[in-house]
């Protein structure tokens, strides 16, 4: 059996994809796992990395865009469906999962009108365009969150939880230390803005370490910036004398995890099903222009059970943050409270079951 996964946009979309195809191979399940993407989109350069074939696609988002480039969008996205019918026709898939984001639109029609079976992943509370118009066509829809099955054909839509790969779930210190040389004594802060940094996120750090100062000697940093901010931030930490790590990408983030006592991120659906599997403390930031507001309402959630601090971009400012780092840094039983909830809400089984319902729908229709 051949098994494709389509995705677009960011590592949110990506990661799902990763922990689906792990499942599959874990499980002896599938010959091969082909993934189909944009040429400038993280998923280029991580697929290979993590051994997988990948195929091209011309796809452009359409949504929050100018009328020209809707336009253009349109365009691109009837190339899509010309590129996916022919990838399926030289990969003949058995089934097609979508993880979400525009490239996987033309993909998984093309897969519905080629009688091949079909699903798609929801990692939000609302769901995005893409998934709301191709929920009409597909044969699946699996749901991270209860609210999110109203948007969907009932009959066909199961909540499984949001899939995490299972190095997520494996605390290796040892190699967790090799890769991120920290001192262990010290409370340990990973800040990500996601895949391309956040400059909201970068500038309020830089500012709040002005307010820490006092506490240089016990707590230190690792922090992804994406590319543009990373020698400015990296200047920050060191005239200011604080330790830690900074880099533009993490490839390595459940080692990264497992270095953390604390998170400051994003709260885009795939970055919350990692924290909540492992049980981190988090200040959530979410992002202000996302579809829907969905990562708004994915914070909220998590803030509502007791498992995170939620701060809007707009009132996010360097003081603010750092009175919230160091309410969690000197209150151990708040952070213990925090990862109690966190992993309460985690669902470590996710992939299981997006597994088992893609074999599901392979059985059904090779029975036909």
């Amino acid at each position: 059996m051949k098994n494709m996964i389509s995705r677009g946009g960011t590592g949110g979309h990506l990661f799902p994809g990763l922990a689906v195809a792990e499942e599959f191979r874990e499980r002896s399940l599938a010959d091969e796992v082909v993934f189909a993407g944009t040429v400038h989109g993280i998923e280029a350069r991580v697929i290979p990395r993590e051994g997988y074939t990948i195929k091209f696609v011309r796809a452009e988002g359409f949504i929050g865009k100018s009328f020209f480039r809707k336009l253009r969008a349109l365009v691109f996205f009837l190339l899509s469906i010309v590129d996916s019918y022919g990838i399926i026709k030289s990969q003949r898939p058995s089934i097609v999962i979508g993880v979400g984001g525009y490239a996987s639109v033309g993909m998984l029609l093309a897969a519905h009108f080629k009688g091949i079976p079909t699903m798609i992943l929801e990692q939000n509370s609302v769901p995005g365009f893409a998934n709301k118009f191709l929920s009409r066509f597909v044969d699946a829809v699996a749901v991270t969150y209860q609210e999110s099955i109203d948007y969907f054909p009932r009959e066909k839509t199961f909540l499984t939880g949001n899939p995490v790969r299972k190095n997520m779930l494996t605390k290796d210190e040892q190699k967790a230390g090799s890769l991120f040389p920290l001192d262990r004594e010290l409370f340990t802060v990973l800040i990500s803005g996601g895949s391309l940094g956040a400059s909201s996120i970068n500038n309020a750090m830089v500012e709040a370490l002005n307010y820490l100062l006092d506490l240089r000697q016990n707590i230190q940093f690792l922090h992804q910036t994406g590319e543009k901010d990373y020698e400015k931030v990296t200047e920050a930490y060191r005239r200011l004398g604080f330790k830690g790590i900074v880099v533009p990408f993490i490839y390595q983030m459940a080692e990264a995890y497992a270095m953390a006592d604390m998170v400051i991120c994003r709260s885009g659906a795939t970055t919350l099903a990692e924290i909540t599997a492992i049980g981190k403390p988090a200040i959530l930031i979410p992002y202000p222009f996302a579809a829907s507001n969905h990562q708004e309402y994915n914070a909220r959630k998590l803030q509502d059970m007791g498992a995170a601090r939620v701060v809007l971009d707009r009132s996010l400012s360097g003081e603010l943050l750092s009175e919230m780092v160091r309410e969690l840094y000197g209150d151990e039983h708040a952070c213990r409270e925090m990862q109690k909830a966190s992993v309460a809400f985690g669902r470590i089984d996710a992939a299981e079951k997006v597994v088992d319902i893609a074999l599901s729908l392979v059985r059904k229709k090779s029975n036909k």
